[in-house]
């Protein structure tokens, strides 16, 4: 399993276009995709199998909806987390030969303090606790996606304005400490890496042109896989096309020592 990637495409309807160029560019052996936006029966299954990839996916119309395209077929796919009653589709797992490969659209949490916050934190913690049990289960685990949360100042281009705000409050960074406390790396930071390097720009105010973004797509991996990484970086590339999603692909190169 070399190149894991994952990408928010903000709709699979207008970036099919995008998402089949990048196919043939880069080729990852296995992509995560969220916010397809796309119900399950109007899903591109055929366009997606037609650049060499088997596809599991999960949707809704109009919101969230996740997928994940493999070139072999994935084993033991799940599409939601057992007892927990979620009616966004924001889960989807499947096995390739040793590792598990799970894929999250997390939830935005519109504002802290709101509503939306407090189902964000209390969906992190319930996701927390099954992909603890996964990870008893899997020695070798990748938990990828659109996580929307930036782990540190490092990962936001204006520290002092984001300060406790949606995305960078400290509940919601513990959230994540949380989960990466179970045994778990944030592969982007296994490497040296630039300065202010981000993963989605507001599409407002130039924000791409002028690198106003965050590092909120992230591939986290086991001890056992992180130890077999050997690379990870970002794609900007897909974020200056015509019509482009707000996110842009992030990716970990994985290869097991001779």
């Amino acid at each position: 399993m070399p190149i894991l990637a994952s990408w928010n495409v903000n709709s699979l309807k207008v970036r099919l276009p995008h998402l089949q160029q990048w196919l043939t560019q880069v080729g990852p052996d296995v992509l995560g995709l969220q916010e397809t936006k796309t119900q399950d029966a109007d899903f591109p299954r055929e366009a997606i199998e037609a650049s060499g990839y088997q596809v599991v996916f999960s949707g809704q119309k109009t919101y969230n909806g996740v997928a994940l395209l493999s070139r072999e077929p994935l084993s033991d796919v799940l599409t939601e987390v057992p007892g927990f009653d979620d009616p966004h589709r924001r889960v989807i797992a499947g096995t390739l030969g040793d590792t598990r490969i799970i894929n999250l659209y997390v939830v935005n949490g519109e504002a802290v303090g709101s509503d939306k916050y407090a189902w964000k934190l209390n969906w992190l913690e319930v996701i927390t606790r099954w992909i603890a049990e996964e990870r008893l289960r899997y020695p070798k685990l990748a938990v990828m996606g659109d996580f929307n949360i930036a782990p540190d100042d490092r990962d936001v281009h204006d520290p002092a304005a984001w300060h406790e705000k949606i995305l960078c409050s400290t509940p919601e960074r513990a959230a994540l400490q949380r989960l990466l406390d179970l045994g778990m790396k944030d592969t982007f930071r296994l490497f040296e890496q630039a300065e202010k390097s981000f993963s989605w720009w507001d599409y407002r105010a130039a924000g791409f042109r002028r690198n106003l973004g965050l590092r909120i797509d992230l591939i986290l991996a086991s001890d056992a896989l992180a130890a077999e990484c050997r690379e990870a970086w970002i794609d900007r590339a897909p974020r200056g096309w015509e019509r482009p999603s707000d996110h842009t692909p992030v990716l970990a190169r994985f290869e097991a020592a001779p």
